[in-house]
């Protein structure tokens, strides 16, 4: 029987395509505000790198110095390894299982590329990229460094041997994540293992956002099927989600509280005004969120 505080599912989103990022990762970008706007708020966009196989190199493969203002960013390794440093003095290598927690705030400067020893021995790569806003209070607050290893994240298994979850995030099932966040927000990562029904509560009147990485996800209804690199966006009211079946899923599940602020944005620079953005741009240009030793 459905609960009768079931979360509907809106709406399914997948990327149109494929792009690179810097020469070292391959993404599909399966939201954005430029086009979904408020409905997916607080988060603003999630790029899905991989899974992509590369070579032995000695080269460095990434993205270069680049800045970003206003929002957060969350990386999620699934395989390979990724090094970080940024201009408030964060930094670090992390590899499967580990979260990468950059809070850009007022503004940083920083570069991504391949660790070296994944560089140097070649192989798979899958990471995911969230953006999470920042309310226009904390827009300008001081930049902020969290490497989240994997031994750190709490696993929650699931009844009946339906899977597990790994509660990055705010907190499940009474378990807490060991990320700090500004606003209300729940990051939870996914293994769906057995095939047979089953719920899981969620915030009521959060947006609630399902990214499946691999496998398929049937909800209550069987017309709403979940697959492969596509992303399900369901109603605010509810507090349960009704699965039919899930074998073999990893996916991401994000719940936050909605900001309900305007959002202007402009490559790494997502602010509240249009002026707000042109003086991200001035301050950058004129070296104001710091420089790369």
């Amino acid at each position: 029987m459905v609960s009768t505080m079931n979360k509907k599912l809106l709406s399914i989103h997948r990327s149109a395509g494929s792009h690179w990022v810097g020469d070292g990762f391959p993404v599909q970008t399966l939201f954005s505000y430029t086009t979904l706007g408020a409905a997916f708020s607080p988060f603003l966009l999630l790029d899905y790198a991989g899974p992509a196989e590369f070579p032995q190199t000695n080269q460095r493969l990434g993205v270069s110095e680049h800045p970003h203002r206003g929002f957060e960013t969350v990386t999620v390794v699934y395989a390979g390894e990724v090094e970080h440093r940024d201009s408030s003095g964060g930094g670090g290598s992390i590899g499967p299982g580990d979260v990468q927690w950059m809070t850009a705030a007022s503004g940083v400067v920083h570069e991504e590329f391949h660790g070296h020893n994944f560089a140097r021995q070649g192989g798979f790569l899958e990471m995911v990229q969230l953006w999470v806003n920042l309310p226009a209070s904390d827009k300008m607050s001081a930049p902020h460094y969290q490497s989240i290893l994997n031994s750190q994240i709490p696993v929650v298994h699931l009844p009946d041997g339906c899977g597990s979850v790994r509660v990055i995030a705010g907190e499940f099932a009474g378990v807490k994540g060991p990320a700090q966040t500004f606003t209300p927000v729940h990051v939870w990562d996914l293994r769906l293992t057995n095939n047979q029904p089953f719920e899981l509560n969620v915030p009521e009147n959060y947006t609630t956002v399902l990214v499946v990485l691999k496998g398929v996800v049937h909800m209550h209804n069987a017309e709403s099927v979940i697959n492969t690199a596509e992303v399900g966006l369901f109603e605010r009211t509810g507090s349960v989600l009704c699965f039919d079946r899930a074998e073999n899923v990893s996916a991401l599940l994000l719940c936050g509280e909605p900001i309900e602020e305007s959002i202007v944005g402009s490559g790494p620079f997502v602010m509240n005004t249009a002026e707000e953005i042109r003086q991200a741009m001035v301050d950058y240009q004129s070296g104001r969120m710091g420089h790369l030793p």
